[in-house]
């Protein structure tokens, strides 16, 4: 029977609750698959809780699940209701699915988890897998060290799931930076399916950034750390910096983040008012415009900020964090080595004097242009070319992932 809807439609997964990376990664593929096909419509499934923060493209909306969070022992709770994490994660499963039968996607994007939080897309997939619906992965260029993603997804059962369920794993990088899933007992079948697009290069929004600067002018060095929950470290060794040497040649423009602790919040606030030539503020959703503007970053080398750092040529000194990943440093060291980007690591003593002179050389530093890799920031029409392939085949073929047969887990 022919569809009689208007246009195609795709569902992406973002599990993620706090924090910034998935969804604005999960945003920026929406935008570029409305962007490329006017008719397209892109529904986003998420438990963040400030999505309602961000602007969002014509045909391009949000779910909001329930939100959790991580505790620092692995376990999950809720974050905003007082129920059980089990009857939480039960309400995000059930809308998860209710959302994928009533939107009924032609394409189903995944971002990160396979299975989603605990598990909570199993179903869904398997819904959409008996529909005949393709479903990808999509992976950021770095997931961690193989020594310690391979017993994750060892006990979260992804091999099987990979081979199950998923027609596609798009890995939005580059693998002179890393193979995500290097150092995995992966049968061939799940590596046939792994297409690497490059980074997602970032453009200007229509509107300008919020924020008006009261102290400080451009040019400024941004300092940014994404969500902010792990990010009073860099903060404060920046503002180290400053409080020791006021004669730094270039202000600073501090982005604590929207997840950082509040009392901390406050206490790096009321130092960078002590600063003449230090700007903070908590949030600003569209920190590109920021980022345009800046001579130079400081920033944790998460995968977004990195991407910002590639498109907008921006000379940027990388603190990486180590824990609970490796992810940051490994793609913070393997861009260091190709000449895109200066690291240093926190050492825990945080010297004023060194990130001065880091600060005071952060404008000599080369640009990333500088340093020729081929096919670095195609990442936006590698998405849309292998999205139109699953989309212009329809869901009448059969899916490429293998099917389900009784004992296979």
């Amino acid at each position: 029977m022919p569809d009689s809807r208007k246009g195609k439609r795709v569902l992406i997964y973002s599990h993620d609750s706090f924090g910034l990376g998935h969804l604005r990664r999960c945003r920026e593929i929406a935008h570029t698959l409305a962007e490329a096909h006017k008719a397209l419509s892109v529904l986003i499934l998420s438990g963040s809780p400030i999505i309602g923060s961000f602007d969002f493209r014509a045909r391009v909306d949000f779910v909001r699940v329930p939100g959790v969070i991580k505790l620092r022992n692995g376990d999950y709770t809720s974050l905003a209701l007082h129920i059980d994490i089990e009857q939480t994660m039960a309400m995000r499963a059930s809308i998860i699915e209710h959302t994928a039968k009533a939107f009924d996607p032609d394409l189903f994007i995944v971002d990160k988890e396979p299975l989603g939080l605990r598990g909570e897309v199993e179903a869904t997939l398997a819904l959409l897998h008996d529909r005949g619906t393709p479903c990808v992965l999509g992976l950021r260029d770095v997931m961690d060290e193989p020594g310690l993603l391979a017993p994750e997804w060892e006990r979260k059962q992804v091999a099987p799931a990979l081979m199950r369920y998923y027609d596609d794993i798009w890995i939005y990088g580059l693998p002179q930076i890393c193979d995500p899933l290097e150092g995995l007992e992966l049968p061939d079948s799940v590596r046939k399916k792994m297409s690497y697009t490059g980074y997602l290069r970032r453009t200007l929004p229509e509107a300008k950034a919020q924020v008006a600067l009261e102290k400080i002018q451009d040019p400024f060095i941004l300092v940014t750390v994404g969500g902010g929950g792990d990010g009073e470290a860099i903060i404060d060794w920046v503002l180290r910096a400053y409080e020791s040497d006021p004669h730094l040649p270039y202000p600073a423009l501090l982005v604590l983040g929207p997840f950082m602790n509040s009392e901390v919040q406050g206490d790096l606030l009321a130092r960078a008012a002590k600063l003449d030539k230090v700007e903070a503020i908590t949030f600003e959703a569209r920190i590109e415009n920021l980022v345009d503007r800046a001579i130079g970053m400081v920033c944790m080398g998460g995968y977004n900020t990195f991407c910002e750092v590639l498109s907008f040529d921006k000379r940027a000194l990388v603190i990486p964090r180590t824990e609970p990943r490796m992810e940051q440093y490994i793609r913070a060291s393997r861009a260091q080595e190709l000449g895109l980007v200066q690291m240093v690591r926190d050492d825990g003593v945080r010297d004023a004097h060194l990130m001065a002179t880091a600060l005071r050389n952060l404008p000599q530093q080369r640009q990333p242009s500088e340093v020729v890799v081929p096919g670095l920031l195609d990442g936006p029409q590698n998405v849309v070319r292998l999205a139109d392939h699953w989309l212009e085949q329809g869901r009448d073929d059969l899916s490429l992932a293998e099917p389900v047969t009784q004992g296979q887990a």
